[in-house]
């Protein structure tokens, strides 16, 4: 062990052991089979938000989100969660149900290693659940299958995990059956998410690479970016450069979403989190792009 610190270094060394100790992921989930309420119960059961502050669709932040009960938008949120005695970082990124909004739900899979497929144990597997499964599959995610409202009377899990059997190829011990409205056996759901996804890789001593999932722009603090570290690290005040747009900015704020933005002096590989920067317009930096370092680039502009 000693030597392999002296070789990385002590600092590269405890990013990498870092990484191992994160896991990112996402939930898919057709319309009403509970995603946003397993959502709730995943950060009310490890301790990210204080239960006098819990609220139901608490990721849902749109009013019409709210109010039809559908997640429309993306929102990634980091929690806290001890295993075993060791303490690991999840970070959940809440996606959209609706086929309508399957770009969102591709641009998550991107930055995630693994996901949950959430089935409601009355209505079965939909339709438009299976095209996120596939787009899962061919991103080569672990697939955690959750079965949920089990406590309903309409429910009929022997079918519906048949057909979960069937669609994913797993055993029926790998299916976990959880009631997300009362709680109950969501502490598996945690379980599984630390034991099932790998960690992510990437090169903790490398330029920086981040892949933007997100962005928006906000009146008081500029162009927003929701952001994935692939290689490298990325800390507060940096200059970086988009490298599909060529376009040059600042950092000027660095953190993580757990679910509100709380600022940290860096991001490290494998993490997910925001960037608060400079930019004028999101078209400067757009979904999908790569963002480095701009004194990776010699100085240009």
């Amino acid at each position: 062990m000693r030597e392999v610190c002296h070789l990385l270094g002590w600092r590269v060394y405890d990013m990498i052991t870092g990484m191992e100790k994160i896991r990112n992921f996402c939930i898919i989930a057709h319309i009403d089979h509970g995603k946003s309420t397993l959502a709730d119960r995943l950060v009310e059961m490890t301790g990210t938000v204080e239960k006098r502050e819990m609220k139901a669709q608490l990721l849902d932040s749109m009013e019409l989100e709210r109010e039809r009960g559908i997640t429309i938008k993306l929102t990634p949120v980091t929690m806290k969660y001890e295993h075993d005695g060791e303490d690991y970082t999840l970070n959940l990124i809440d996606t959209p149900g609706h086929v309508d909004f399957s770009y969102e739900v591709s641009r998550s899979l991107a930055a995630c290693e693994g996901a949950l497929l959430v089935v409601d144990a009355s209505q079965g597997i939909q339709a438009q659940t299976l095209a996120n499964v596939y787009l899962a599959l061919e991103a080569d995610l672990q697939i955690i299958p959750v079965l949920n409202k089990i406590d309903l009377p309409a429910a009929d899990v022997s079918k519906v995990t048949a057909e979960l059997v069937d669609l994913l190829g797993c055993s029926e011990d790998e299916i976990i059956g959880v009631s997300a409205k009362t709680g109950a056996n969501v502490e598996a759901v945690l379980e599984a998410i630390v034991e099932r996804i790998p960690a992510p890789e990437g090169k903790v001593d490398a330029p920086l690479r981040a892949l933007i999932f997100d962005s928006y722009y906000d009146d008081y603090r500029g162009v927003v970016l929701y952001v994935r570290i692939v290689d490298g690290a990325l800390a507060k005040g940096e200059k970086i450069r988009m490298l599909a747009t060529e376009t040059s900015g600042i950092a000027l704020e660095v953190g993580c979403l757990s679910p509100g933005m709380t600022a940290k002096p860096s991001l490290g590989t494998g993490e997910i989190g925001y960037v608060v920067t400079n930019l004028k317009t999101t078209r400067e930096a757009k979904v999908g792009d790569t963002v480095s370092l701009a004194k990776n680039f010699g100085g240009r502009k």
